[in-house]
């Protein structure tokens, strides 16, 4: 299924590209700016089973989509400069904001660098649990027990099911299935446990490579330090807020501020949904946040900024630099806002 949605959406792109319509479209679509989502920038991986490699791209071409989004005549610009464009209706010139979410190390180690030798501001959306270690990065666990496992015992929904994972090709067919599956759970906290048992039932302990991979109160620091930096929040725990009660979901939220507030002195403006799509978060998480009292809070939903976005500061959308995907023509796609545009049905806000 994965592998047919991959063809689907390559083929999108491809007749989007090689037909010229995404030119066409653009003075349509392209809206006045775009929020980019990144996660993880480092080297490429040699592993067959990589299923979170959606999440990862080259520092290469990280570079690439930076000199190419200049070279367009695009303001590379800072959320809080976004936040002023849109209330003051500045659209003189089309601007781009660069975001990572999670707080990875090699956002540090790789992107910071391309970044600050282009003068280019970002913002990166915190989980203080993360930086704490505590809580887990739960779909990286599921990885670690697929990749370590030969089969897999599992029962879902009161059925017990055994998967082979012999192959890597095995292997991303069951951390589909199982992703799937955990993400209907009806809590966050069921998603939790049941990942926490396959990893203690195949002794995967992956605190340490967590470790390794996040970033430290103290790197966090550096970074604010310049200023083109933005620190934002993205909760305590990074749980999908839809499935947890109202009072937790703003816990979460506001903790999170604070922790961040009370590590580095700086009390973010801005959030970031975990997950981000319409099952992670909805109108209830949209009014909690604006209650709290943030400048703006971006979804994962796809899309381009229009006008309209003034009216919708607490669910903004963004576009996604897929590492499934690394091709400067797909970047082009993307920015012109045809594919958004048509995954949107020509809606230029979506917020329900």
């Amino acid at each position: 299924m994965a592998r047919l949605r991959d063809k689907i959406i390559r083929a999108g792109f491809e007749t989007l590209y090689f037909s010229r319509a995404h030119g066409v479209l653009r003075s349509f679509c392209a809206g006045v700016g775009v929020i980019l989502t990144f996660h993880h920038v480092r080297p490429a991986r040699d592993d067959a089973f990589q299923p979170n490699g959606i999440l990862e791209i080259t520092p290469q071409f990280f570079e690439e989509v930076i000199v190419a989004l200049r070279q367009s005549g695009i303001d590379l610009i800072s959320l809080d400069d976004m936040h002023r464009r849109l209330i003051d209706q500045d659209f003189l010139r089309r601007f781009a904001c660069i975001t990572f979410d999670d707080g990875y190390r090699d956002n540090k180690t790789f992107a910071y660098p391309i970044l600050k030798r282009h003068r280019v501001p970002f913002a990166i959306y915190v989980p203080s649990g993360f930086i704490d270690r505590e809580g887990g990065l739960w779909w990286l666990t599921l990885e670690a027990v697929i990749a370590s496992a030969d089969q897999l015992d599992v029962v879902i929904d009161g059925e017990p099911r055994r998967f082979s994972c012999a192959t890597a090709e095995d292997k991303q067919t069951v951390f589909s299935a199982i992703y799937w599956w955990l993400r209907a759970l009806p809590t966050d906290d069921e998603i939790r446990a049941q990942v926490r048992a396959l990893a203690e039932c195949h002794g995967v302990d992956a605190r340490n490579t967590f470790d390794d991979l996040l970033l430290t109160w103290a790197e966090l620091a550096e970074l604010a330090a310049d200023p083109l930096m933005t620190v934002g929040a993205h909760t305590v725990s990074h749980p999908i807020l839809a499935k947890i009660r109202p009072d937790t979901a703003r816990r979460e939220i506001d903790c999170s501020r604070k922790r961040i507030a009370h590590a580095l002195g700086i009390s973010p403006a801005h959030f970031s949904y975990p997950i981000g799509d319409p099952t992670s978060a909805g109108p209830r998480e949209f009014e909690i946040v604006q209650e709290l009292g943030f400048k703006t809070a971006v979804t994962t939903r796809p899309g381009m900024l229009f006008p309209e976005h003034r009216g919708h500061f607490m669910a903004l959308p963004r576009v996604s630099i897929n590492g499934d995907y690394q091709r400067m023509r797909y970047v082009e796609v993307l920015m012109s806002g045809a594919s958004t545009a048509l995954w949107n049905g020509f809606r230029h806000v979506n917020a329900a």
